[in-house]
């Protein structure tokens, strides 16, 4: 069984490994990083520690919902901890090990390096992001 949190950008239903988030805030002031890659949204103070924040529709190829107030997901790293710009943060779930399939072949190339399988809930595709590297931005 896994245990995944759940998240919506765009259209795109996105799980996350429980134990790789540290928290989850709604929208926190960003400062701008200028000549910074398109991905990387800016900096945020959390108690006094400076955190990237990475935007995840940007790393997918998706928008973000305009209008909608977004969510950081902080993802632990072993440099310290990411955030993960998303839309909105839906429940955590449990899912079977063997529901899990790789990532479908018909998925944009923007998002293959970046999404580790799907699976199929109810009434919906459930895709399992790497977190490790949904926070890899190039330089």
């Amino acid at each position: 069984m896994e245990h995944l949190c759940t998240f919506q950008i765009d259209s795109l239903f996105i799980g996350i490994e429980i134990g790789r988030i540290q928290e989850i805030l709604r929208a926190q002031p960003v400062t701008p990083v200028p000549l910074s890659p398109p991905a990387i949204h800016g900096l945020m103070s959390l108690r006094g520690q400076i955190v990237p924040v990475v935007d995840l529709a940007q790393r997918l190829g998706v928008q973000l919902r305009s209008g909608s107030e977004a969510f950081n997901v902080l993802i632990r790293t072993p440099e310290g901890p990411v955030s993960l710009l998303v839309d909105s943060v839906g429940d955590v779930v449990d899912v079977e090990s063997d529901a899990f399939e790789p990532a479908p072949e018909t998925m944009r190339s923007s998002m293959r390096s970046l999404i580790l399988g799907a699976y199929k809930l109810e009434r919906r595709l459930l895709l399992a992001l790497d977190a490790m590297s949904a926070v890899q931005v190039d330089y």
